[in-house]
């Protein structure tokens, strides 16, 4: 099966900086052309234009507020045609539980779970009215399959982008639209940056928690995900979630960490 994305068209939201960047290059250096959807006055996109047209490919730079509920059937318009979309744009926030305001937990519904939903609703009848087959990947997240103190409104947001996926799929795959899920587990990008924690003692517990060597993750490794879902490769995968996490999910406690040092056994 082939990885080849040439041809297709593919928009990436949340492309500037961090997981969106590394997949609108990946997508490119697979043959995609790319649009990248970002807030106004938000990162700066050259480096990402500059990095997928190095791959030969053209990127359109559209910038929108994931946040206006009301406008994404107008951002799905523009963005039309597509072949790929990625729904990666998320937001963050680290707060106890009595911290969360009602305005808090609105915007990161309305970023994480409503332009998800709603764009994808909209490319999905384009395609169908179309006639043309398509692929929609949705950055979910660890969280969203394990709840983590302090992102109470995070973790339900991608929770919810966990049901959407699969709802997605279910009702699209009969017009040939596969709808899947890439869910991080740690990985170095900018979204935790302005948490207020010991983020040296932090990071070195979760080095410590990651059962895979190297530790945290980089975007490039989820891009990978991204570029098999969106390809031929997986023409016959959806309503799935790929965990990209070094493990964690597969380990409930690391226990190996209080027991006897590994011993090669091939010589006894």
């Amino acid at each position: 099966m082939s990885f080849d994305l040439t041809g297709r068209a593919a928009a990436v939201t949340g492309g500037a900086r961090g997981l969106g960047q590394a997949i609108a290059v990946a997508l490119a250096a697979a043959g995609a052309d790319v649009t990248i959807v970002d807030r106004p006055g938000g990162p700066s996109t050259a480096d990402t234009r500059a990095a997928v047209e190095s791959h030969g490919r053209t990127c359109r730079i559209v910038e929108f507020d994931l946040a206006d509920t009301d406008g994404l059937a107008d951002l799905a318009d523009r963005l039309w045609p597509v072949d790929i979309l990625v729904n990666n744009a998320g937001i963050a926030r680290l707060e106890h539980f009595n911290e969360i305001t009602p305005r808090a937990w609105r915007e990161i519904m309305a970023v994480n779970v409503d332009a998800v939903f709603f764009l994808s609703q909209r490319i999905a009848e384009h395609m169908i009215a179309a006639g043309r087959p398509g692929r929609i990947v949705n950055i979910s997240s660890k969280n969203g399959l394990m709840a983590e103190a302090g992102l109470a409104h995070y973790n339900a947001s991608k929770g919810a982008v966990e049901l959407v996926t699969r709802s997605l799929a279910a009702e699209l795959g009969p017009h040939r639209i596969t709808v899947n899920a890439v869910a991080p587990g740690m990985i170095a990008t900018p979204i935790d940056a302005d948490f207020r924690l010991e983020r040296g003692e932090f990071e070195a517990a979760w080095e410590e928690r990651i059962p895979l060597a190297g530790g945290y993750g980089t975007p490039e490794d989820v891009a990978g995900a991204v570029v098999y879902l969106a390809s031929e490769a997986a023409r016959y995968v959806t309503g799935t979630t790929l965990v990209v996490d070094g493990g964690v999910l597969a380990d409930q406690m690391p226990r190996h960490r209080f027991m006897p040092p590994y011993r090669n056994t091939l010589a006894d």
